[in-house]
């Protein structure tokens, strides 16, 4: 029961963990991201302090660091430049950063899944090559996810900006289908650890 309630905790970790980027992406519409942007750091740089306070490590805040300095860097060009920073390109600019912070995460052997993961699973297993190797697997899996996300909302917003529906659902599934490979995958590895034993 304790384990689940672990687990339970977990997922909602990445859900939390992406919060800012949905409160940006809810917020900033047809190439306004300015209160998207102030709304998404008010809430990141409260999450960061308020996961420091309750002690979790700086590795394991690799993505709410990262959304700190995005939209931290975002609001103040966003109140200071005339025109909105990032135009109507603003959703994938932010996909792309997320995907540089994905394929950065896996870069400096961090992958950004790890602080989450840890809590969702002994702490023996931490070092264990087998859950190293899960989440670079797992953290790649979002890192193409934010890629794709980049290159076709840069498509779509060159050739209809205003395809609302179809941006929403890009942004939807930069986010959905990498939780569900997430979910799957950690199952498949678990069975696999089972059958082992």
């Amino acid at each position: 029961m304790e384990r689940q309630r672990e687990k339970d905790l977990g997922m909602l970790g990445y859900v939390k963990t992406f919060a800012p980027w949905i409160v940006f992406a809810v917020l900033s519409t047809n190439g306004e991201s300015r209160w998207g942007a102030l709304g998404a750091v008010v809430l990141a740089a409260g999450l960061l302090v308020l996961d420091r306070s309750r002690g979790k490590a700086w590795d394991a805040l690799i993505i709410e660091s990262s959304s700190a300095l995005f939209f931290g860097a975002l609001t103040v060009a966003s109140f200071t430049i005339s025109h909105a920073p990032l135009g109507d390109y603003g959703p994938a600019v932010a996909g792309g950063w997320l995907a540089l912070t994905s394929w950065g995460s896996l870069a400096i052997r961090r992958p950004f899944t790890l602080g989450i993961a840890k809590t969702m699973v002994p702490k023996e297993l931490h070092g264990h090559p087998m859950f190293l190797r899960t989440n670079a697997i797992i953290t790649a899996a979002w890192g193409i996810a934010f890629t794709l996300e980049a290159v076709l909302l840069t498509v779509l917003l060159g050739v209809a900006p205003y395809a609302t529906a179809a941006l929403i659902t890009i942004k939807i599934a930069s986010f959905v289908l990498p939780a569900i490979f997430t979910i799957r995958y950690q199952q498949i590895v678990r069975a696999r650890q089972e059958a082992l034993r």
